[in-house]
């Protein structure tokens, strides 16, 4: 797997400086390139592999697997921000409105989302109808239904007078985490338009998943190696699976989600390691 990521980030990092290089010469240039810098390319990875399954290029898969982590770039900046989380460390280097202005990080976090509607549109994905089924689809994901419902359930939190119960906690992250990520394994079957089921029950387990780790890695992570401050949930007493599972109870649920997220691509047979792999690694990585 860890060299097919190194391909998927390779590819993934060319085609971000190529969809920004037309883009008029400045600070918001400078500050959307700044924001797509680093990162796991967890989500892009998701989108290549979820085409290769279905028979779909890298070649074509690539402007979806572009427009996922521009737009989690600006989820990111905006997320971030002093009205949000206030955070002043993203992949290791200072967060977007630190590095320049709260004004030119939210106009960043702006431009890369309409960046990323613009590369769904790219006719090398295939015919329209293939775009059309991304861009609904994309849409639902991230916005009032999906990722940033999320955010707004995560602030609403802040000032509840009584704190998340697990079912709450996993609607909130299945939302503000978990759509993007099951928007990326689908994009196969959505440019394909065949059954996409198996890989939306592969990505809810995997989100889930993986917030888990996130939860766990903000408790006992390494500053210098998450690249983002440890520490702060707990600090701001928020509720997360951590705090309400415990260490070991969070350890085993994450595992139990990784195993089912496996199960789910029972369907594509061996054809499908990358993506176990993944599963498994997003339990187990240290940032």
């Amino acid at each position: 797997m860890q060299a097919r990521f190194d391909e998927v980030k390779a590819q993934l990092q060319a085609a971000l400086d190529t969809a920004m290089a037309d883009l008029p010469k400045g600070e918001l240039r400078d500050a959307m390139a700044y924001a797509t810098v680093g990162g796991k390319r967890i989500r892009a990875f998701l989108v290549l592999e979820s085409a290769r399954l279905h028979g779909v290029t890298d070649q074509a898969a690539l402007p979806v697997a572009t427009a996922v982590e521009a737009l989690h770039a600006y989820s990111l900046v905006h997320d971030d921000l002093p009205a949000m989380d206030d955070d002043d460390l993203r992949r290791g280097m200072p967060t977007c409105h630190l590095q320049w202005s709260e004004a030119t990080a939210i106009l960043a976090g702006d431009a890369l989302q309409t960046l990323a509607f613009r590369l769904l549109t790219d006719e090398a994905i295939g015919d329209a109808d293939a775009r059309l089924r991304l861009i609904r689809a994309f849409s639902d994901s991230v916005g009032a239904k999906g990722m940033v419902w999320g955010q707004a359930l995560d602030i609403a939190a802040e000032t509840a007078l009584e704190p998340l119960d697990l079912a709450a906690v996993k609607r909130l992250q299945g939302a503000k985490t978990g759509a993007l990520i099951r928007f990326a394994a689908t994009a196969g079957p959505l440019v394909t338009g065949e059954d996409l089921q198996p890989l939306d029950d592969y990505a809810r387990a995997l989100g889930l998943a993986f917030q888990i780790a996130d939860d766990i890695l903000d408790v006992t992570g390494d500053e210098d190696v998450t690249g983002k401050r440890v520490g702060k949930d707990d600090a701001a007493g928020k509720a997360t699976f951590l705090s309400l599972l415990g260490l070991e109870g969070a350890k085993a649920e994450a595992r139990r989600y990784a195993n089912a997220a496996e199960v789910a691509l029972e369907p594509y047979g061996e054809a499908a390691e990358n993506l176990r792999e993944l599963a498994r690694f997003v339990i187990d990585r240290d940032t």
